[in-house]
């Protein structure tokens, strides 16, 4: 079978988002968990680049997304077939967010601890939006170590908002934060169907639309003969 063969008709699609800062392990994550080899928008860092990319933290990176990621992942045993898109770090391309976003049941926003001031636009454009997130903290070897709660602290969020410790490298690591992201976005469904107020009921002897309704002719009335 190709590795671009169409899942099963019964999968359901969902659309996610992998944001976060410069550098932070985006174009990582979408390449590790991906079952296709993942389309990828990465440009090589020149000299021109120097008064817009920062390479605090990660001196070593020498290429950066303009545009955006994408893969896909299936989870059979959910019936779901999740579509990664990755979007761009630099703040001159985030533009290109709506863009991403729109449709999306959710986001992942990975975060480096060396720089987590960088995470803080993703997690505020997603609360913004009201779009369901998780927060994966991707530990890179040289990176002090934070619990989940300290992280969740600095960063101010929700208090049902799930933030996860993670590899951006590995398979297992990166699927299972898009799993949490899957439960997350439909415990926030479910609680706001259930606040939703509900429709009054019609008051009694009244007649419903349909009944009060009057019938649409299927031909014209004939005139008195």
């Amino acid at each position: 079978m190709s590795d671009y063969a169409i899942s099963d008709d019964s999968f359901v699609p969902l659309k996610i988002v992998i944001a976060g800062g410069f550098g932070v392990g985006k174009t990582t994550m979408v390449g590790a968990v991906s079952e296709i080899p993942p389309l990828t928008t990465e440009e090589t860092l020149t000299a021109a680049s120097v008064d817009h990319d920062s390479l605090d933290g990660v001196p070593e990176k020498d290429a950066t997304t303009v545009a955006m990621d994408f893969g896909r992942i299936t989870l059979s045993a959910h019936r779901m077939m999740l579509l990664l898109f990755g979007t761009p770090g630099q703040k001159r391309f985030w533009f290109m967010w709506d863009h991403l976003a729109s449709g999306a049941i959710g986001a992942v926003v990975l975060a480096d601890t060396r720089r987590l001031a960088d995470c803080f636009a993703a997690v505020e454009y997603f609360e913004r939006r009201g779009l369901p997130f998780v927060v994966g903290i991707n530990e890179f070897d040289d990176a002090y170590h934070y619990t989940p709660e300290e992280v969740k602290a600095a960063l101010h969020l929700r208090s049902d908002t799930p933030v996860m410790c993670c590899d951006a490298r590995a398979t297992s690591s990166a699927r299972h934060l898009l799993i949490k992201l899957v439960e997350h976005a439909h415990a926030r469904s479910v609680a706001a169907r259930a606040a939703a107020p509900a429709e009054p009921a019609p008051e009694a002897g009244a007649a419903s639309a349909s009944e009060s309704a009057q019938p649409v002719p299927t031909s014209p009335p004939r005139s008195p003969a």
